[in-house]
């Protein structure tokens, strides 16, 4: 009879399956750190915090405060001037919701889908203007500590400024910005927040600015609050309905305006990393960049996106040595509706809509200044067919081949001829 094993392998296993059990778990504070919510005690009547972001932006929102007795929080949803009874979790009931930045659903996909909780706070992937509403930290049973009002504008007009001299980040600028704004009920303005860095370093590039559409009124909701109590965002719950800005046709929209700049480059500049670039496969350098390759169909739309690029980042993009310029792009009217077929996004992405077969071609993307990765785009006719055929590189190599595959098969031909001549001429001799 074998000897029992040692008492410490059931111990270790059961130690094993306990830590990944807790691997699975949401944030929970660490009971040998000082809680700092214990310093801050919540409100007893819930108010909330007014912000106001641009379309496609990533929303980080913390929970100020809870009980310091909760280790777990949870965050729920409810759209603008709806009950009680509309609230959703974003998370479940331990406050689970992980998603890596590098995985996010693209453009349309459902707001629990893009949303994921980090340290009590909730981060909001690629916000969209029907992401507007109240968002509040709370617990498992609906007990609500803190929370927000969120206001996401779309951009729907870009403006060239001819000058560095424009006027500085968090300015208030421009007439009232809606019909009916100059009633003394409210005004509505823009404000305009800092520069961004210029997109490219050697050949002259961009600067871009964001403007959030604003309203001042004495008879704003006492709920939601800020730090001047007689100002908040447009898309605010805060702003009675009989102001109008619901309504179609009036609903506000964030500006961006753009200027030239141009810097030089560094004498040496940083590695590039190739990550989060989905659908993108790469296997070589060129010029110290990585290069990337994509196919895609045509007449449908393609997007390009920088590796290793975030919202907040200055990205640009060149067609061979052409830079692709937002101001070439400009249009007055509402980029939602009325875009250029190629234009960038408010994220820095290149967007074809659609894309066509002449689009096929070598792209550089700039990112904070420095080129960061060469993406080789084709554009093929139909899925599922020769699509490489409409590659020029392509169909000069099958050109090459074919004109080689009929001068062989030309000298075949001769020697069969030349061949049979010579055994006509041997049987035919004296």
């Amino acid at each position: 009879m074998a000897p029992p094993g040692p008492p410490c392998c059931p111990l270790l296993r059961l130690l094993l399956l306990l830590l990944a059990a807790g691997g699975a778990r949401g944030y929970e504070a660490k009971a040998d750190r000082e809680d700092v919510f214990s310093r801050r005690a919540c409100p007893a009547f819930l108010s909330f915090t007014n912000a106001a972001f641009l379309s496609g932006s990533t929303v980080e929102l913390a929970c100020r405060c809870k009980p310091h007795q909760v280790r777990e929080v949870v965050w729920f949803y409810r759209e603008h001037h709806a009950g009680p009874q509309a609230t959703r979790a974003l998370t479940d009931l331990h406050g689970n919701r992980l998603l890596d930045p590098d995985d996010v659903p693209p453009r349309g996909a459902d707001l629990q889908l893009r949303s994921s909780i980090r340290l009590f706070s909730l981060l909001l992937h690629r916000a969209e203007p029907r992401d507007s509403g109240l968002y509040l930290c709370g617990s498992a049973h609906q007990d609500f500590f803190y929370g927000y009002d969120l206001d996401i504008q779309e951009a729907g007009a870009l403006t060239l400024s001819p000058s560095p001299s424009a006027a500085p980040g968090g300015r208030e600028s421009g007439p009232p910005a809606l019909p009916g704004a100059a009633r003394p009920q409210f005004q509505v303005f823009t404000r305009y927040g800092p520069w961004g860095r210029c997109d490219r370093c050697g050949p002259p590039g961009e600067q871009v600015r964001a403007g959030l559409c604003f309203l001042r009124s004495p008879y704003l909701h006492v709920r939601y609050r800020a730090a001047n109590q007689s100002l908040a965002s447009c898309g605010s719950g805060a702003v009675p309905r009989v102001f109008g800005l619901s309504e179609s046709g009036k609903r506000p929209v964030a500006r961006l305006e753009v200027r030239m700049c141009h810097v030089t480059c560094p004498t040496q500049a940083p590695p590039t990393s190739a990550k989060g670039l989905l659908g993108f496969s790469s296997s070589s350098r060129s010029a110290g960049v990585p290069v990337f390759y994509l196919n895609r169909p045509a007449n449908q739309v393609v997007t390009l996106g920088c590796p290793g690029s975030r919202p907040q980042h200055a990205v640009a993009w060149d067609r061979g040595s052409e830079p692709i310029y937002r101001s070439k792009h400009l249009k007055a009217s509402n980029l939602t509706s009325t875009s250029p077929r190629m234009h960038l996004d408010v994220a820095g992405h290149l967007v074809f809509r659609p894309a066509h077969l002449e689009d096929s071609g070598v792209y550089y993307c700039w990112l904070q200044g420095r080129k960061a990765a060469q993406i080789r785009l084709l554009v093929y006719a139909h899925f599922g067919r020769v699509h490489m055929m409409s590659d020029p590189s392509v169909q000069s190599g099958l050109r090459a081949v074919l004109m080689s595959y009929a001068a062989m098969t030309t000298v075949f031909i001769v020697l069969l001829l030349a061949r049979a001549g010579i055994r006509t001429f041997r049987k035919t001799g004296p």
